[in-house]
């Protein structure tokens, strides 16, 4: 029989209504009771990480969730994680960088209603997770509305409806139906070199441009100790070069050694930066390309990246390979 451990960390999945509003209190030891016999075919333990609402998950709780992985992952045959709807892409992504070649799966879910709510969808989703954990997969997954998705490739995309999360620019890598849990992965031999890399920095920026926005928030940025900034730019990634030079700034803070990645703002087909002039220019002046990335695993492998080096040229080479499936160059 498979061990897997289950860390609740909260979010809507253990919440109740209180004064307020919805706020988590199910410890795990009640989740697991309420789940029932749809989990007899596991022996499942239950750690409590935290009890809250995920938009309170903080870049520390990434780093002390990886380090408790690492200290139980060669008792267990899976983990899954319950956490909050609202930040899991991020954490999934993160975990996926931390995590370097992870034996067993590890596998966050949540839900849109609490467990126990009238139609909720939580037990399902739990109880997809734990299939997955128990699959001997390795890798950082997310199981949500019967789909098992890339840690590092998932976002959420709908604030209220059950199919809340997606696969961006990459294929599920499972789903569960009528024949039980399908999946498309290669069963391959784990690698022995399994390590924990938890260091970070969150001194880092998005900017999502708009239409006569002020290069000078570059400076700003610099002068208050950022480390590196992410521009989602136009289209396939561009940015203003006439009025409101942006591409004159990207040089100068390149030139001060910040990585200045650059992508679009549009969530599928990635960016592509060698198309267009404004593209091409970014490119001359030192911006970092990020291609077909998920917002979260850009802000993520560029908070881990500044945890190994504060170097441009090691950033940039970090971009420019793909670390755990988290990116496809063309």
């Amino acid at each position: 029989m498979k061990r897997i451990l289950m860390i609740n960390t909260g979010g809507t999945f253990s919440s109740r209504p209180g004064p307020s509003g919805l706020a988590p209190e199910l410890t795990g030891g009640e989740i697991a009771a309420q789940l029932g016999g749809g989990i007899s075919s596991v022996k499942l333990e239950v750690e409590d990480y935290c009890s809250l609402d995920s938009a309170n998950i903080r870049p520390e709780d990434w780093s002390r969730l990886a380090l408790r992985i690492g200290e139980i992952i060669a008792a267990y045959d899976g983990v899954v994680i319950i956490h909050g709807t609202d930040t899991m892409a991020y954490t999934a992504s993160m975990l996926s960088f931390m995590l370097q070649n992870p034996p067993i799966p590890i596998v966050l879910t949540g839900s849109q209603l609490p467990l126990g709510a009238p139609m909720s969808d939580a037990a399902d989703n739990c109880l997809c997770a734990i299939e997955m954990a128990s699959s001997g997969y390795s890798g950082v997954f997310v199981a949500f509305n019967r789909k098992i998705m890339l840690g590092c490739r998932t976002s959420k995309v709908r604030t209220v409806s059950f199919n809340a999360f997606e696969s961006i620019n990459y294929p599920n890598v499972g789903e569960f139906n009528a024949f039980g849990l399908q999946l498309n992965l290669r069963r391959d031999n784990p690698s022995p070199l399994f390590r924990v890399q938890e260091a970070y920095s969150d001194r880092i920026a998005v900017l999502k441009l708009f239409p006569g926005m002020d290069p000078d928030i570059f400076r700003f940025l610099q002068e208050h100790g950022y480390e590196g900034v992410y521009i989602e730019g136009f289209g396939l990634g561009g940015v203003p070069f006439l009025k409101g030079d942006f591409t004159a700034e990207i040089r100068r803070a390149s030139d001060a050694g910040m990585p200045i990645l650059v992508g679009s703002q549009c969530r599928y087909e990635g960016s592509n930066l060698r198309v267009y002039e404004t593209g091409q220019r970014i490119l001359e002046c030192g911006g970092i390309p990020v291609h077909n990335m998920t917002q979260e695993a850009v802000v993520t492998k560029l908070m881990w990246c500044l945890g190994q080096t504060k170097r441009r040229e090691d950033i940039l080479r970090f971009f420019q390979q793909n670390l755990v499936q988290e990116v496809s160059f063309s």
